[in-house]
């Protein structure tokens, strides 16, 4: 079982950059596909990015193109979301989240089975 620690949120001005990490606890990360995911007050959690085991494919949410990237590095058993451009509604908890294993990434929270505690991201107008 795969545990998660996310970390790298902060508080940030609109148009400001944050890179956040997902660290693993197992040597096993590399089995793992990876996705992001944020939850704002009062709203549904939204599927940011995923990226596959090796790192050689990822994807994300429309919304998320061009300003935010996924990538890892399984020797660091990390996985970074660099955000870029910041807007207020990006304000949100965010997590990060792993299918089980050899499982390829998907853009729907029910098919992840373990998660991190959140990092909170905070964009001030």
């Amino acid at each position: 079982q795969v545990q998660l620690v996310e970390s790298g949120g902060g508080l940030v001005q609109a148009g400001g950059s944050l890179r956040l990490s997902c660290a693993a606890s197992e040597r096993t990360f590399s089995m793992y596909a990876i996705g992001w995911f944020r939850q704002a007050p009062g709203k549904e959690r939204e599927f940011v990015a995923a990226i596959s085991l090796t790192g050689s494919s990822t994807y994300y949410a429309d919304s998320m193109k061009g300003r935010f990237t996924i990538s890892r590095d399984n020797a660091k058993n990390t996985v970074y979301l660099q955000m870029n451009s910041l807007k207020p509604e990006d304000t949100a908890v965010y997590y990060c989240a792993a299918p089980a294993k050899f499982r390829n990434y998907s853009d729907r929270s029910s098919e992840y089975d373990y998660w991190g505690q959140g990092t909170q991201v905070t964009v001030s107008s």
